[in-house]
């Protein structure tokens, strides 16, 4: 069975790409078949992982009718990715026509059968290209910086994921909250993680208990198109994705050496 994983925040910078690249790369690694979906109009994700942004069809195409999803997946060393552009900006007012929040969910009805997991990452605003990855998944995950503006407009985020589940899609699920540029020597990060716990009980969801450390190489990975799993892979952040990436993988994906049973737990 396919799952479709989306990482969601609508606060830029807080680390939504460098997940969203690293469960594509990581679960790749350890066998998986895997979609990327970028529905940001930055196309970092496509860039993250290797590919020549403007070189090919993208996600933005496949909306509009003008290919198929299939001419658009590019396949890449990490893994398949539907691309995007800055073409893709346009989609709230070019999208108009009815049911347009089933989108993206009705292009990867068509593909969907060839993936374990489709990973998307999605843009800093809380548009219809965000909608549209809410309704085609299974569950999200919540990437948040160890500041405080990154707790600005949780509200938000929680109206709209019940508005998404009360409306379109009522199996959504809050995977959990994913600390990113955490440091626990410092009073803030501890404290935002107090936060953070109260954030998850809005979301019904928890904080996972693995939290991204700082590290030079998040930030310089994507300038050598790869995720920080394959740039620095013994780095502490990147350790601490292959966790993220060992639960969301589960029995059959996690690294041989990991307990099982966390896809189970993740997903009941």
């Amino acid at each position: 069975m396919t799952r479709i994983i989306t990482v969601t925040n609508q606060k830029g910078g807080v680390g939504k790409t460098t997940t969203a690249s690293a469960l594509v790369c990581g679960l790749s690694q350890r066998g998986a078949r895997v979609l990327g979906v970028d529905l940001d109009p930055q196309g970092n994700l496509g860039f993250t992982l290797g590919l020549d942004i403007g070189s090919s069809s993208t996600i933005y195409d496949v909306l509009k009718g003008n290919c198929s999803i299939q001419e658009a997946i590019v396949s890449t060393e990490f893994g398949d990715v539907l691309p995007s552009d800055i073409m893709l900006s346009a989609a709230e007012v070019e999208f108009t026509s009815l049911r347009r929040e089933f989108m993206l969910e009705q292009q990867l009805s068509t593909v969907k059968d060839r993936y374990d997991f489709i990973i998307i990452d999605t843009p800093p605003a809380l548009n219809i290209l965000t909608v549209n990855a809410y309704v085609a998944s299974d569950g999200l995950i919540v990437p948040m910086e160890a500041e405080v503006l990154s707790l600005v407009g949780i509200t938000q985020l929680q109206e709209t994921i019940e508005a998404v589940q009360t409306t379109f899609n009522p199996n959504l699920k809050v995977l959990g909250i994913l600390i990113n540029k955490y440091n626990p020597r410092l009073t803030l990060s501890r404290e935002i993680l107090d936060l953070a716990e109260e954030v998850a009980q809005q979301l019904d969801t928890k904080v996972f208990d693995s939290k991204v450390h700082r590290g030079v190489g998040v930030a310089m990975a994507p300038a050598h198109g790869q995720s920080v799993l394959t740039y620095q892979p013994k780095s502490k952040p990147a350790l601490d994705l292959q966790a993220i990436v060992d639960l969301v993988g589960g029995d059959k994906f996690a690294a041989p050496e990991k307990s099982k049973g966390f896809f189970s737990a993740l997903f009941k």
